[in-house]
């Protein structure tokens, strides 16, 4: 009883002191996410901000994380949009969230949850800097304020290739909105200087709220004074009143009437699962106590909350890396600030919607344009590329293969091309051969490597068959943990080519097999 009344008098205390002040400070950042991740993924705005309440409140209740932050992720917001498209309705698209959530909570059931662990870091940041790439082009026509839905397919494709170019320049003119181009150019300075100048002496005003409320007030101010510039009505955030009543829960009769929710259900499982990942062995490398999140706890409470998110209409959760370093940088100690900042959330879509409802839309595309560049950063890029090209053609493979298909099958086409990678610099290792004379003997030392496969089969019998005559050759296997069968057997054949060729063969720490002839 002791010990419960210490546990609950600490978490008392943290919240008070510092959990109270960070979730006001994740909520500002929380928010604007929230309703860009919607826009881009071409879904409601709701549910972006019920991913964010279930974040918030159900994931932060079963996850062992102290200062993670679940919520809409950024990177999935290309996967969602080709996949309410493929779908044909949202509904459905609902309805593979809800299976992707069930198979992330089996995965972790099953003790599964280190499968990342086998993917190549230089896949992983291709993976993260493709989203990244796709999440930037898709914010092009809100920050112009154009607003057809034509346009990547029409007017930008055509300028870019100069194909009936001059003609659609008139259309793409008059289908955007000089206030938006202002609010958009002028909101990015506010943010670079505020990120760069004034954010480390101003913690507790996020730069996600500083940008938003700096666009609000910008397209007040136009509508006021320069009404000829005002940006419509449709360019801003438009959640009902009602919005609660539009919650509906998704139809599972419909679960085997197409196979592509399955698959889609697959492709969201894995990536939310990937990034949930990545981002809680980040966050813990920030937590000052050292605590490790359990990973399989932690699939299970983001499985728990996609489920729920699919059945309700909401976008698929993942730990998020942004929300969740605002929320360490903000000072939190427990989870107490995550809970909270999803009741924040909550209590925003209960009684604030009127305010919500006067950000522009080309200020979450400023957001979302600051999410995009800090998954496909230059510098990181740059890197890569010095580490040699093992890492970096792997890398670029994987990014290029991903925007010229899907992400699931560019991740697959990057994983079998860094295998290839591993595959040639196993055929190239295998041995060491050195080489000297005893008098007027040739000596040769092969020391064998640590693991000697059957990939290095062909080497090594090109390499014995070109030792001369009258040589003396010691193969050593004292460094070995494991020798293949097929190269021990090539040992064992060479003794009697050895002797035809007076070679002097010495095998030291070699077993013996035996040999099966074929007849």
């Amino acid at each position: 009883m002791k010990l419960k009344s210490r546990n609950l008098k600490y978490y008392w205390l943290s919240f008070t002191k510092h959990d109270f002040k960070a979730s006001i400070t994740v909520f500002f950042v929380a928010l604007p996410l929230c309703l860009g991740v919607s826009l881009a993924s071409g879904a409601p705005v709701y549910s972006g901000l019920l991913a964010g309440v279930i974040g918030g409140i159900v994931i932060t209740l079963i996850s062992k994380s102290d200062l993670s932050v679940s919520g809409p992720a950024a990177g999935l917001t290309a996967i969602c949009a080709a996949a309410i498209t493929e779908l044909g309705a949202i509904e459905i698209f609902f309805l593979s969230v809800s299976v992707a959530g069930l198979l992330q909570a089996l995965i972790g059931i099953l003790r599964l949850g280190g499968f990342t662990h086998f993917i190549p870091s230089a896949v992983i940041k291709g993976m993260l800097t493709a989203i990244g790439i796709i999440l930037i082009s898709k914010q092009i026509p809100l920050l112009v304020g154009y607003n057809q839905p034509d346009f990547w397919t029409n007017e930008l494709f055509n300028i870019l290739t100069f194909k009936n170019g001059f003609k659609d320049i008139d259309n793409l003119y008059y289908h955007t909105s000089t206030g938006a181009v202002t609010i958009s150019i002028t909101t990015i300075f506010i943010l670079i200087l505020w990120k760069r100048y004034l954010s480390g002496k101003i913690s507790f005003l996020p730069t996600s709220f500083i940008t938003v409320l700096s666009g609000i007030l910008l397209a007040m101010g136009f509508n006021h004074f320069f009404p000829d510039n005002a940006i419509k009505a449709s360019q801003f955030v438009n959640i009902p009143h009602d919005v609660i009543s539009q919650i509906k829960v998704v139809d599972f009769t419909l679960l085997f009437s197409d196979a592509a929710i399955w698959r889609n259900a697959i492709v969201i499982c894995f990536v939310a699962s990937l990034e949930t990942l990545l981002s809680i062995t980040a966050i813990d490398k920030l937590d000052p106590y050292n605590r490790i999140t359990p990973q399989n706890r932690e699939l299970v409470a983001q499985g728990t909350g996609n489920f729920l998110c699919g059945m309700l209409g909401g976008l698929p959760i993942t730990a998020v890396i942004v929300r969740s370093s605002a929320n360490a940088e903000a000072g939190a100690k427990t989870k107490l600030s995550s809970f909270t900042h999803g009741l924040w959330l909550a209590l925003a879509v209960l009684v604030a919607i009127p305010l919500i409802n006067l950000i522009p839309y080309c200020v979450l595309a400023v957001i979302l344009l600051r999410t995009g560049y800090n998954l496909a950063k230059p510098k990181m890029v740059f890197a890569i590329y010095r580490q040699g090209r093992e890492q970096f053609l792997p890398f670029i493979v994987t990014v290029i293969a991903i925007l010229a298909t899907d992400l699931l099958i560019g991740v697959v086409i990057g994983v079998i091309y860094a295998i290839y990678f591993l595959i040639k610099h196993t055929l190239e290792a295998g041995y060491v051969l050195k080489e000297r004379y005893v008098g007027h003997i040739k000596h040769y030392s092969i020391e064998l490597a640590l693991n000697v496969s059957f990939i290095n089969k062909k080497r090594i019998m090109e390499m014995l068959d070109k030792l001369p005559e009258y040589a003396e050759v010691e193969i050593k296997g004292t460094n070995s943990v494991y020798i293949d069968n097929d190269i021990l057997e090539i040992f064992h054949d060479f003794k009697s080519k050895a002797h035809r060729k007076h070679i002097e063969l010495k095998l030291i720490n070699i077993p013996d097999v035996e040999t099966i002839e074929l007849h």
